[in-house]
């Protein structure tokens, strides 16, 4: 299980600062709409299973409430989901 975590986490991120650094801006900035439709449904999906994989984790990696937050916080931050992996993933 932690390593298909790990890649969902590792996708999910990805998934995100390509939305937000590279689809989101082109939306706007160029009114193209394309690729947020492009990225957009793939990452919800990530977010999904990440978030899901993150409840699985809370009971059999022992996370602390604290910690699962963490976990779960990490999801709407840029580059939160590779610090979960490095913090929290790696080591399991």
């Amino acid at each position: 299980m932690i390593k298909i975590f790990r890649i969902v986490a590792f996708l999910e991120g990805v998934s995100y600062i390509l939305l937000l650094f590279i689809a989101v801006p082109i939306k706007y900035l160029l009114d193209d709409p394309t690729y947020v439709k492009l990225v957009g449904m793939p990452h919800g999906i990530l977010f999904a299973v990440y978030i899901i994989f993150g409840v699985i984790g809370k009971n059999k990696f022992k996370w602390s409430n604290i910690e699962f937050f963490i976990v779960s916080a990490a999801s709407l931050i840029p580059f939160g989901t590779f610090y979960v992996d490095k913090k929290y993933l790696r080591k399991n």
